[in-house]
């Protein structure tokens, strides 16, 4: 169950990084200075796409942090699962080779008993 949430975490997180990534993109580069605009105006307008930009890369950021922390914990699983299939198959190669060296001995046959009789009744009349 946890391995389900764990991978649906890291879709989720992948399509927000990638929906991040293009908002990013569209923000585009820094608008130019227009010369027709005071200098206070440009800063102004340069200001608020920084702001924008940071916002989206701090996001981004965080939203890769997680991805990775998902991505660590399913890397983890991944290397228990191959210890104990490792483990596994080295339990079934010695019993396999310990079966095959074993020698095969022939079956002692049980003595043949004679079948036992039915007691006579001794009945007088």
């Amino acid at each position: 169950m946890t391995e389900i949430k764990i991978s649906n975490s890291i879709y989720d997180l992948r399509k927000e990084i990638q929906q991040l990534q293009s908002e990013l993109d569209k923000l585009g580069d820094p608008i130019s200075n227009m010369p027709e605009l005071i200098t206070s105006s440009n800063l102004l307008r340069l200001n608020e796409y920084l702001v924008k930009s940071d916002q989206k890369k701090t996001q981004l950021i965080s939203t890769f942090t997680k991805y990775s922390t998902f991505m660590e914990s399913l890397l983890s699983s991944v290397f228990e699962i191959q210890n104990e299939l490792k483990d596994i198959l080295q339990e079934q190669s010695l019993l396999i080779t310990s079966s095959k060296s074993k020698p095969k001995s022939k079956p002692k046959s049980k003595p043949k008993s004679k079948p036992k009789s039915k007691p006579k009744s001794t009945l007088k009349k």
